[in-house]
């Protein structure tokens, strides 16, 4: 039956009497989730960030927490590419230059410790896709840290380099996980005024996590035995066992209780996540009933829920735009950025400065996070943000290009310059392009496809990472290419493609309900007046199916509509 009547409209008596008894009880259970989904959508995009954080405090604790476990990944990561400018780590796990007393991990087997990692990302991001949906986030998650608990020994206890390529395969499985469902809880949990934020949040604890290793590493560097990297892989055990503590107490997402039909749990969750106190118009029957709705347009633009459904129809042109927002994370310049300590040192920086350098840019990564904040607050859009974020990086990767063209006998000022210029790309990255992206990817996917979608696109972010993994050591190991600043030049070649991708493909979602974006792309409404186009999505019909099992779950004097409120 058609949805297009009035918020305030009720089944009229010569409606009731016009079908039989089975038909205008029908009517009735459509018309209270179609009338409680208005009021919801409408309180929620009147809603500001003030009212939104009020009304959601529990909501943005238990994100927060979920949120910390990309910590874990990002103290690695960082540990990983930062070892190699580590004396210690090289005369461990690295050979003898030739003619020389520098130790140094050769090229292949930097590329293949950074790059062991995503291999198991990749992994674990494919299996996420469904043992999510299955099982439900928390306990997806929980399992998850609980096996990462029994990998981090294989780092502690790795005699030679092998062992720690076996261990980054392992840990990544549970990396590859945390990647998508912290996002995709982050954006389930919260109103549309919030989402941009706690999605953000993500990037935070990525930058948090790198500016604790790196310090772990500083603290090390007086260290001349095998503890000096040992105890940085040992502190990795700090986090798991209380995360999973805290996330056993966390509710479900309720988007994912109404997908698997449990609206009644979902209404649970709903008040276990927002403020006892409210202070404004808030009815957890109207927001079931908006979660009801959308998933009922979803059902009938996408018939199935599989990866295969990801590549039909209009889901495609969302998936692609996924796939590419996290693509360009690597591909403008990201991995130039990673090997920022070894980059420093080979630009001519003493070790100490060089560490030092990598300190302040992963603390501006986490100052980025703010700018971007800041700028959302101003009501500068992500597709804006994202899209000028990129001409910046173009620019300063450009410049430092050009610095490679410095004297060698004006080496060290050249390099104290390099590294000033990649502290500012750091914090234009970070305030743009590597923020906004988890903005990005958990509003444009759908909700039925998201986590698969969100997946696929990490896929393609750490297919892409591989292939920039094994290029960027070559571009900067002495002993290979040794390209130092003119690397900057090939990024910077990179970066202005994805300027023209974003111009063209990169829609702005700001402000949008998660059905809206649904029906933009049911449209085919072009990138660039995705903000300007009106759309009502209570024009369209809904899935009777599943209004059926809403009446199921709710007896029919269960949440009657009398004023907008539940009753």
């Amino acid at each position: 039956m058609a949805s297009s009547m009035a918020s305030d409209d009720k089944p009229t008596p010569s409606q009731a009497a016009a079908g039989d008894e089975k038909g205008a009880g029908h009517f009735t259970a459509a018309d209270r989730v179609i009338h409680g989904a208005r009021m919801a959508t409408e309180k929620e995009q009147n809603m500001t960030l003030l009212q939104g954080i009020k009304l959601y405090p529990k909501a943005i604790a238990w994100s927060l927490l979920i949120s910390t476990c990309i910590v874990m990944e990002g103290y690695d990561i960082c540990l990983v590419n930062n070892f190699y400018a580590f004396p210690q780590f090289n005369q461990k796990y690295g050979e003898q230059l030739p003619n020389s007393e520098k130790w140094e991990v050769p090229a292949p087997w930097q590329a293949g410790l950074s790059n062991g990692a995503m291999v198991g990302e990749l992994i674990g991001l494919l299996i996420n896709g469904w043992v999510s949906e299955r099982f439900g986030y928390r306990w997806t998650v929980i399992a998850s840290l609980m096996v990462l608990n029994g990998w981090i020994a294989l780092f502690f206890t790795a005699q030679n380099v092998q062992t720690l390529l076996a261990a980054e395969i392992l840990c990544g499985v549970p990396w590859g996980i945390f990647q998508t469902l912290t996002i995709t809880y982050a954006s389930e949990v919260c109103p549309v005024a919030m989402r941009g934020y706690l999605t953000t949040y993500v990037n935070f604890c990525w930058g948090l996590g790198q500016l604790i290793g790196i310090g772990v590493i500083m603290s090390m560097l007086d260290r001349r035995d095998e503890w000096a990297y040992r105890i940085p892989y040992a502190l990795q055990w700090m986090w798991p066992l209380p995360l999973a503590v805290g996330i056993f107490f966390a509710p479900e997402s309720p988007w994912w209780l109404v997908r698997q039909g449990k609206l009644d749990e979902a209404k649970k969750s709903l008040l276990r996540l927002t403020s006892l106190n409210r202070e404004v118009d808030f009815d957890a029957d109207e927001t079931v009933d908006m979660m009801v709705h959308t998933t009922a347009l979803e059902e009938k633009t996408t018939a199935g829920a599989s990866y295969w459904d990801c590549f039909k129809g209009h889901d495609l042109r969302r998936t692609e735009i996924v796939c590419m927002v996290w693509a360009i994370q690597n591909l403008s310049g990201n991995s130039f950025s990673n090997y920022s300590t070894y980059f420093l040192k080979q630009a001519g920086l003493g070790e100490r400065q060089a560490y030092g350098f990598a300190l302040g840019q992963y603390g501006i990564n986490m100052v980025g996070v703010f700018s971007a904040w800041f700028l959302m607050s101003r009501g500068i859009g992500r597709r804006s943000l994202y899209l000028y974020g990129l001409c910046g990086l173009f620019v300063m990767l450009m410049v430092l290009g050009f610095l490679g063209l410095v004297p060698e006998e004006q080496r060290k000022q050249g390099a104290i310059a390099t590294g000033s210029i990649m502290l500012g790309w750091a914090l234009t990255y970070q305030s743009t392009v590597g923020t906004v992206c988890y903005s990005l990817v958990s509003e444009i996917s759908t909700r039925r496809l998201q986590i698969k979608t969100v997946a696929l696109g990490r896929v393609l972010y750490i297919i892409v990472g591989i292939i920039t993994g094994v290029l960027t050591p070559y571009m900067l190991n002495p002993g290979a290419w040794d390209w130092a600043n003119y690397a900057g030049f090939f990024w910077g070649g990179s970066c202005f493609l994805c300027i023209i991708y974003t111009y063209f493909r990169v829609p702005e979602p700001t402000g949008r309900s998660f059905a809206e974006l649904d029906l933009l792309f049911q449209k085919g409404v072009s990138a660039r007046k995705f903000s300007s186009t009106k759309v009502d999505v209570f024009e369209d019909e809904i899935n009777d199916g599943l209004v059926d099992r809403f009446q199921a779950q709710r007896g029919p004097d269960d949440a009657k509509v009398t004023g907008g409120k539940a009753a």
